[in-house]
């Protein structure tokens, strides 16, 4: 009986590695930014005023590398604009 758990525990895990690491893949390869992409000039086509470049479907999608690199400037903007609030807030509570 402990076999039986054993092997179905360890075929959980491995079918839970499986998972992520095929979104980890997805991910990495832009498939879902290709859909995206590919939705979004759709749309585009819709617009005839709008310049080529605007209606190509991977229009506005950024590279992986190019998205961590924005988000890496998001999450230091966004921590430098709270630790100036919290010393603003510190000032003015030692203020009488």
């Amino acid at each position: 009986m402990k076999l039986v758990f054993g092997i179905l525990s360890l075929l959980f895990v491995l079918a839970a590695i499986a998972f992520v690491a095929k979104k980890q893949l997805q991910a990495a390869d832009g498939s879902g930014a290709i859909g995206r992409a590919q939705e979004a000039g759709r749309k585009s086509r819709a617009l005839p005023d709008q310049p080529a470049e605007a209606r190509s479907p991977t229009a506005g999608v950024a590279t992986l590398p190019e998205q961590a690199r924005s988000m890496q400037e998001r999450a230091r903007d966004e921590t430098s604009r709270a630790l100036q609030q919290g010393a603003d807030r510190n000032k003015r509570a030692d203020e009488p």
